[in-house]
């Protein structure tokens, strides 16, 4: 897939922190011991499959603005690897950055979109309904 124009990493490693990577035993919001701050990853030749298989939604989404990079708005979107869900995955440290305006609007089109929509924070997680409502979800 060819790169957006205005849509790279950059300072950008908000998914080496906030996501799971059982491999490396990182638990979700805890920075990836292989981040480097300075941009890019310390085994990227090597790294596990899981990371391998991660792509950043906003950078693939020509109709995300730079308002949604994740690190900006401290929420991650993704589609589930191993489902259809539809995920809104945020830093523990701040479980709710999903109701940020523009995030929630999203999350509400996926849902009437017929999307099972997840927001999840380190071992939190909400489901959101296509009306606008949400509840904790075990």
């Amino acid at each position: 897939m060819l790169d957006i124009p205005g849509k790279a990493c950059g300072s950008c490693y908000f998914c080496c922190k906030v996501l799971e990577i059982e491999e490396f035993k990182k638990p979700a919001g805890k920075l990836c011991e292989h981040c480097a701050l300075t941009g890019g990853c310390g085994v990227y030749d090597t790294r596990p499959d899981v990371c391998r298989d991660y792509y950043c939604r906003w950078k693939d989404e020509r109709s995300f603005s730079s308002q949604l990079r994740p690190d900006k708005v401290g929420t991650l979107l993704m589609d589930d690897p191993d489902s259809d869900e539809y995920h809104a995955v945020c830093d523990p440290e701040k479980p709710f950055s999903w109701r940020n305006p523009l995030i929630f609007k999203h999350l509400v089109a996926e849902a009437k979109a017929g999307r099972l929509v997840v927001a999840k924070a380190g071992l939190r997680a909400w489901r959101i309904f296509e009306d606008g409502h949400w509840q904790e979800w075990a």
